[in-house]
């Protein structure tokens, strides 16, 4: 995994240190010295991680720190501070300005990459899900840029088997608000976290009878948890259990005793940064839904419904695919009199028909206007035509009120094609039913009309209207 690391320092020797031990791991670095100059590095460069030093003239770490993330170019950043002063005032001050860790001189090289490569695997999925996001909002898909998250109301699942330890972290966790469930061995920690209810697993490191890690392993393992993150709980004497953990994808770590401060700023990040990612992937299955539902119907639009009918002719073999092209009847009328409010209520009205009259398993879409398609796979020729003129009559059958004093008979033609050669393509379908929606509207609207073949011009239309149905 490689990443770019911005090292900010007044002191030369100490950001060389630093350099060489990320240049070992083969990171590209780039060292500053002034706080100035990491906001306009960090805003230029775009590095994948900052460490950055708490002592320095003019503009300190504090201060520094605040800035970035307050700004929107560089707030995704994470930021690690580096201090010789190892009071938990300065850490719990560093942490609170927004910086992602804390770490002390001297240096422990192993915890200190094992911090940095978690951190840039955080950032680097966090890019992904900021360019998905990105691209939808440019395109008018998705929302404005995402604000601030509040933690009130979240739920921490706290894996500790010590009712002593558990109920300190329920306890300092429901000073801001975060409710906890508890969960005393591995299996009941499986079992809450597939619920995917929870937003941050705390597991104490000290548990007995099952190994910690193990479920750490289990939880990123699983699609529903492995987004959750994971902070542990450890001795002092944890230091190899921490840093495998980090490799298994465990995101931080406080040792015991902890300062109750620090692990409520510790947890408040964890939670904030998990609630931001369900934010942006929530945008983007919004946008996914905008780009592939008509918002007037609910329906499916044309883009899903040809990319759908194209797929399903490529892959069908033996079964038999049916494409119903319905128009609605004399419809600029409605529009004319009544409005195009009316007329958005008619297309809804019968959005909702199709929707309650075709197979579960059968895609309905809005073409566009006042066309809708429905495609059917593998239904035989008189389920094909029964949906059809059922569709037809449900429609007539029912009331449609443009205002409150009349009442407007909407009706629909519907035109019919069945594929039955593996070797018909989308074109060659649709060109069929085409021509039999045609032939109901010439045939004086409100009919169904069933090409018997969606082979060109050798398909003769079978007429199929309120009066009656024929068959085969």
């Amino acid at each position: 995994m490689t990443a770019r690391v911005l090292i900010v320092d007044d002191i030369e020797a100490n950001a060389h240190i630093l350099s060489v031990i990320a240049q070992d791991q083969y990171y590209e670095t780039l060292t500053v010295s002034s706080g100035g100059e990491a906001l306009n590095a960090a805003r230029g460069w775009q590095p994948d991680v900052i460490i950055l030093d708490v002592m320095m003239p003019e503009l300190d770490g504090y201060e520094t720190c605040r800035r970035l993330k307050s700004d929107e170019r560089t707030m995704h950043i994470p930021v690690v501070m580096v201090t010789a002063l190892n009071g938990s005032a300065e850490k719990l001050r560093g942490l609170e300005c927004g910086a992602d860790d804390f770490l002390t001189r001297p240096i422990d090289t192993e915890a200190f990459l094992a911090r940095i490569k978690g951190l840039v695997r955080l950032k680097q999925l966090f890019d992904q899900w900021r360019a998905r996001h990105e691209t939808t909002r440019t395109l008018g898909l998705a929302p404005e840029p995402l604000g601030k998250v509040d933690v009130k109301g979240t739920y921490a699942l706290v894996v500790d088997d010590w009712d002593l330890s558990a109920a300190s972290v329920a306890n300092a966790l429901a000073e801001d608000g975060i409710h906890t469930i508890r969960a005393s061995n591995e299996e009941e920690a499986v079992a809450v976290s597939a619920g995917g209810e929870v937003d941050l697993i705390i597991v104490n490191l000290s548990m007995r009878g099952f190994e910690p890690l193990r479920l750490a392993s289990k939880l990123r393992a699983n699609i529903v948890s492995r987004d959750i993150p994971l902070l542990l709980i450890a001795e002092p004497d944890h230091r190899d259990l921490v840093l495998r953990g980090f490799d298994l994808g465990v995101n931080d770590w406080v040792s015991r005793p902890f300062n109750p401060s620090e692990f409520k700023v510790r947890a408040r990040n964890q939670i904030r940064r998990k609630l931001y990612q369900d934010r942006l992937r929530s945008a983007l299955d919004g946008a996914l839904q905008m780009a592939l539902i008509d918002p007037l119907t609910g329906l499916h639009n044309r883009r899903h419904f040809m990319r759908h009918l194209e797929g399903v002719l490529a892959g069908k073999q033996e079964a038999s695919v049916a494409l119903l092209m319905i128009d609605v009847d004399s419809f600029k009328f409605v529009n004319d009199r009544f409005g195009h409010q009316a007329g958005d209520a008619a297309l809804r009205l019968l959005g909702e028909r199709l929707r309650q009259e075709v197979r579960a398993i059968d895609l309905v879409a809005r073409l566009g206007g006042e066309e809708f398609a429905a495609v059917m796979i593998g239904a035989s020729f008189d389920e094909v035509a029964d949906t059809a003129e059922r569709v037809r009559a449900k429609v007539a059958a029912q009331q449609f009120n443009p205002t409150d004093e009349i009442t407007l008979p909407l009706t629909v033609s519907i035109g019919v094609a069945i594929a039955r050669d593996s070797d018909i393509g989308i074109d060659e379908l649709m060109r069929s039913a085409d021509r039999a929606l045609y032939a109901a509207k010439a045939q004086g609207r409100n009919r169904v009309e069933v090409a018997l073949s969606a082979e060109g011009e050798r398909s003769r239309p079978a007429a199929l209207d309120h009066r009656a149905s024929l068959r085969r």
